[in-house]
């Protein structure tokens, strides 16, 4: 990782924003990715004591992922009709994968979920790693292909090597690479790691 070229990010968005994501045009922007309330409704709809029905998980899962304005519009209604189409085999291994994911073996979880959603030709970045940032939004990271190429590019992240097919390796090191990092910059710039890593691409060279 270069530290140096981190500090400099940091200097340029404070130049930028003073007061990082307390900027009132930070703020602005982050009502409207309604990340709070996001966060909330996650926290308690996944919570470990909700996972009873796989049918029910799912369809919330789908419902969320509708909200989130991290996943793209042209994402939402493919995984909408993935998720409909599902049968209650793959409800279930969907449905444990996120609970394992979220409140249990995190590595079995995730390789779970992703064996059900390659099924459906729907094991993308962002629906795997969207549900857990909200859930735990200081500790998981949501994987946007772009700015997880350009981090690893800009600030030297030369162990990491992007693919675009979801796999646990990649995923653990970068969430290790993102809070080390996130260490190292003043906290008003990571409210949240989907923030920071928000901070991390304005502050990208174009």
């Amino acid at each position: 990782m270069n530290l140096e070229k981190l500090k400099e990010a940091e200097a340029k968005f404070f130049n930028m924003y003073p007061g990082g994501f307390e900027h009132h045009d930070m703020v602005a922007i982050g009502k409207k990715h309604k990340m709070e309330k996001m966060i909330t409704t996650v926290q308690e709809e996944f919570s470990e004591d909700q996972f009873g029905n796989a049918k029910d998980i799912v369809q919330t899962m789908s419902k969320l992922v509708s909200r989130s304005s991290m996943v793209s519009l042209f994402e939402k209604p493919k995984f909408r009709d993935f998720v409909n189409s599902l049968h209650a085999q793959h409800e279930t291994i969907l449905a444990n994968g996120l609970k394992e994911m979220l409140h249990g073996n995190q590595e079995q979880g995730f390789n779970m979920m992703l064996d059900v959603l390659i099924s459906g030709k729907m094991a993308k970045w962002s629906l795997i790693s969207v549900l857990p940032v909200y859930h735990k939004p200081f500790k998981e990271v949501f994987v946007k292909p772009t700015t997880a190429k350009g981090v690893i590019q800009q600030f030297e992240l030369d162990t990491l090597v992007y693919k675009p097919r979801p796999i646990w390796e990649f995923y653990h090191e970068y969430r290790s690479f993102i809070n080390e990092m996130k260490s190292k910059v003043d906290g008003r710039l990571a409210p949240n790691n989907a923030a920071f890593t928000g901070f991390l691409m304005m502050s990208m060279d174009s």
